[in-house]
């Protein structure tokens, strides 16, 4: 196939119609395995593709593109950018931005491997275009830059070149606009989270300083981005420590507290909350909740306000709280406010837009979850999420059926993920048996239709099966109902239906 392909190379290098010819290149390319392609080598006759990619036919350069993008991956790097340095260098100036991502892809190979980066790093001009393409106008192309410079932080020759060496490159580029000032942002980010060293390379450029005060300017648009980026360097351990360091969380919940009296705060107030609950989440809920409660009396109030999106992101924030034990007790601490909040939850999930409905019901799964383990479903949480049940209306199990029964496949799909989540519970159990009808409709599989919702019953069967407290509540017939349904899969069709159906036609 090697020998093909060569020819193939041959045959377009001297035709004067060279179309055809990179078609049937694509073709034998990639039917072609990967390992085969190594074979060729860098001495492979790949100048004629390289010099095709210099027209303005689009079919052309698409061909052309993809044939490179099988044979170059196949490529050892080191061999690959000693080899085709010049073209590398010209695909990262070129007009196509496809040309420009095919190249920039590459060069995240070259960086990952020793000796290609060291080969790189001495030709400055090459990084230095990389970083340019940053600024580039399509953000395809800008993510493949930051994807590849990112990866220069796993070696301090690597973090040497970004920030010290090209630190001027990388400062014009940020001075380019707002957008690409925050995508350098994304890309120091990116970079701090490899590990505090390099974290450390970054705060020593005056980036992250620079990040941080621009949470408090006076462009609210600008404001909101920066606490978003900022959210994400508080993902990693290290990134929190400097955080914390720096007094930023102080700074943020000084400024929930003081957004109520800002007329703009709707813009940024939700991404001040998504900071909190990523902490809550990483830190616990507990500690965060204590040393903030502006954070969880600020989610309180956006769920029980009139803003959608506000009520959106309070939502899942209550939502990935309540999932955890220790959250869960610090909901039920606040006392009469989470019971107004559950109340405002039922309203939703019952009168709701679609799109609200289907997060807040998911959020009540999350909510009433307990782990399977008795361990973990003590009797005082047995309590707490039964009575959170009861409390969303005064008949809550013919509430979530009517919900699964509605016309709508993602709010049938999230109503069972709220019966899986006391399905492994003895009093959802007990509740399920008291309900008429409701054990032979879980069985029933015509009340389910999409894959999603056949998948949805099949693990609220399976949670009521793994549970041990299935055969004592539910009783000997129901259980080996269950057992049947679960041994025979999720998309069973009996022999009786599928002859009916035939019929039918």
């Amino acid at each position: 196939m090697a020998a093909t392909i060569e020819g193939l190379l041959s045959e377009i290098s001297s035709s004067e119609d060279p179309l055809e010819g990179l078609r049937n290149l694509r073709t034998a390319v990639l039917s072609t395995p990967v390992n085969n392609l190594r074979e060729l080598g860098s001495g492979c006759n790949l100048e004629v593709i390289f010099s095709l990619l210099n027209t303005a036919d689009k079919e052309q350069i698409e061909v052309c593109v993809e044939v490179l993008g099988r044979i170059l991956q196949a490529q050892d790097p080191a061999l690959l950018f000693h080899a085709r340095k010049t073209e590398l260098e010209g695909g990262l100036q070129h007009p196509d931005d496809t040309v420009k991502i095919l190249t920039l892809t590459q060069m995240g190979r070259v960086v990952e491997n020793g000796e290609a980066l060291t080969q790189m790093l001495a030709c400055e001009n090459i990084l230095r275009k990389v970083i340019q393409c940053i600024a580039a106008e399509k953000i395809s192309v800008a993510k493949e830059a930051i994807s590849a410079l990112a990866k220069l932080a796993h070696c301090k020759p690597g973090l040497d070149a970004l920030f010290r060496t090209h630190l001027k490159d990388v400062k014009d580029v940020m001075a380019t606009s707002d957008i690409i000032r925050y995508r350098v942002y994304e890309l120091v980010v990116e970079v701090c989270a490899v590990s505090a060293v390099s974290l450390g390379y970054c705060a020593s450029t005056g980036f992250i300083s620079q990040l941080l005060e621009e949470m408090a300017g006076d462009d609210i648009l600008v404001r909101a981005t920066a606490i978003e980026t900022v959210t994400h360097l508080a993902e990693f351990q290290h990134g929190r420590q400097y955080l914390s360091q720096q007094g930023t969380m102080e700074r943020l919940s000084n400024m929930i507290i003081a957004a109520e009296q800002d007329p703009f705060s709707s813009l940024y107030l939700p991404g001040l909350v998504k900071f909190f609950g990523k902490l809550a989440l990483l830190e616990g809920p507990q500690q965060v909740c204590e040393c903030y409660p502006a954070f969880l009396s600020t989610v309180f109030e956006m769920l029980l306000g009139p803003d959608p999106t506000h009520t959106t992101v309070a939502l899942d924030t209550v939502g990935a709280l309540g999932a955890t034990v220790e959250g869960k007790q610090v909901l039920h601490k606040t006392g009469e406010k989470f019971k107004a909040v559950l109340k405002r939850m039922s309203h939703i999930a019952q009168d709701g837009p679609n799109d609200l409905r289907v997060r807040c019901i998911d959020a009540i799964a999350l909510l009433l979850s307990l782990p399977v383990s008795s361990e973990d479903q003590t009797e005082d949480l047995c309590v707490l999420t039964e009575s959170w049940f009861c409390s969303l209306s005064s008949q809550p199990m013919e509430m979530f059926r009517t919900i699964s029964t509605q016309p709508f496949p993602e709010l049938h799909c999230c109503a069972l993920r709220v019966f899986t989540a006391i399905g492994s519970q003895a009093w959802g159990q007990r509740m399920m048996v008291q309900t008429p009808g409701f054990l032979e409709w879980i069985v029933d599989r015509s009340s389910g239709v999409t894959k999603e919702g056949k998948d949805a019953k099949f693990e609220l069967v399976g949670a009521l099966v793994t549970s041990p407290t299935t055969q004592e509540l539910l009783g000997s017939q129901n259980t080996l109902r269950l057992r049947a349904y679960l041994r025979e899969g999720p998309y069973y069709v009996s022999a009786v239906a599928a002859v009916s159906t035939e019929g039918a036609d």
